[in-house]
């Protein structure tokens, strides 16, 4: 796809970049937004996932995704986390991007998406949400007060619904030109991304050239991390820190092993958070198939992934660099090949500054320091991964 990109003059945030100031395109590859149809879908909701609009107007709605935040015995106000505008403003958005030197965001629906709706109604909210989004990211980018900020969306399926409407979804998406690819959870239609009944989503995937952004949502029983009263001494750290990444590394080691990029070799993922452990766990994950009596190499009765997974990492999946620091995401660029595969991107709204709103998102600084300490005199590897990647492997126009 031809692209048409106009370098524009950012200036540095990070106090160890190279030089004050860079000549290329910063894009926010993972950023979310709720656009007002997705708002209004939670706030007529009574149970996950839904919003609690408080009698006070000073206090912000709260948002309860997880049925561990729905807490009964604390009440609908402190239950959840708080959304602010931040959740759902452009101009909020576009502040945001203002103050990190970001030229272009490509936006997505966090999570839950859609899996918790309805067979029925599952295809008209798609459709609406989807339009929203792309009419925002109209709005903005022919917009002269909005010039040098660039808006892009990653759409969202109707997975609940019949997979004739899911495909037909896929299909409409790529007569929206703004959108770029969609976002998707785990749980695919409910038993996850091994389900054989994905199989006719992957394929309308990998014909229509569709990248997937692939987040987690659910994270890890909470028997895993000791059990609730465990998880409250530490908030979220743990299901966040720990059940987030790991989450994306079993749905995408079962996808593997049931041979879902065997059967769809030209399917693309995206990976939230660099791919959670996949990065530092495939060698271990090549052992294990090498090794596994069960699969026909080895003399067994069933059919184990006919490609090395470090195969399907170069060729099938990209990685964001939402990983806080340089060792991970040294580990993400040698597990995806090169440079070459590799997305920055915030997480914003998510992790806000607990302190001054204004000041800068650890997130953000955190993620662009990472890039920089670990090629601090290649300044080529650092423009592909802030901004290069993105643009050649969505085609953004900037």
């Amino acid at each position: 796809m031809h692209q048409i990109v106009k370098l524009i003059t950012v200036k540095a945030d990070t106090p160890n970049m190279a030089s004050s100031t860079a000549s290329y395109p910063v894009v926010d590859i993972h950023t979310h937004m709720y656009p007002p149809s997705y708002i209004k879908l939670l706030s007529s909701r009574t149970t996950v996932p839904y919003i609690h609009q408080p009698s006070s107007p000073d206090a912000d709605p709260r948002l309860i995704i997880l049925a561990s935040d729905d807490d009964a015995s604390r009440p609908k106000s402190a239950r959840g986390r708080p959304v602010d505008s931040t959740y759902s403003s452009f101009d909020e958005k576009r502040r945001f991007m203002t103050t990190h030197g970001i030229t272009c965001s490509v936006i997505s629906l966090a999570n839950p998406w859609l899996d918790f709706l309805d067979p029925a109604s599952a295809l008209p909210t798609a459709q609406e949400i989807n339009d929203d989004l792309e009419r925002a990211c109209v709005e903005n980018n022919t917009s002269s007060a909005h010039a040098g900020l660039k808006l892009y969306a990653f759409g969202c399926l109707p997975l609940s619904a019949s997979a004739k409407d899911i495909v037909s979804e896929i299909h409409r998406l790529k007569s929206l030109p703004h959108v770029k690819g969609v976002i998707m959870g785990t749980t695919g239609l409910g038993k996850g991304l091994d389900d054989p009944a994905l199989d006719e989503i992957y394929a309308a995937l990998a014909s229509t050239s569709t990248l997937v952004f692939l987040h987690p949502h659910y994270g890890l029983p909470d028997s895993a991390f000791g059990g609730p009263e465990v998880i409250a001494k530490s908030g979220h750290v743990l299901p966040l820190a720990l059940g987030f990444p790991l989450e994306t590394t079993i749905a995408v080691s079962r996808m593997y092993l049931s041979g879902v990029f065997d059967r769809h070799s030209q399917l693309e993922f995206l990976l939230a958070h660099s791919g959670g452990t996949l990065p530092f766990l495939a060698g271990r994950i090549e052992s294990c198939v090498a090794h596994e009596r069960e699969f026909v190499a080895n003399g067994g009765h069933k059919q184990g992934p006919q490609r090395s997974i470090w195969e399907v990492l170069h060729s099938n999946i990209y990685l964001d660099a939402v990983i806080y620091g340089q060792p991970g995401l040294k580990a993400a660029i040698e597990a995806a090949g090169s440079v070459d595969r590799v997305m920055f991107g915030t997480d914003h709204p998510f992790f806000p500054p607990l302190g001054n709103k204004d000041e800068k998102w650890l997130s953000v600084e955190s993620n662009k320091g990472a890039i920089d300490g670990s090629y601090p005199q290649d300044e080529e590897a650092k423009k592909k991964m802030l901004g290069g990647n993105a643009v050649r492997v969505l085609g953004l126009e900037l």
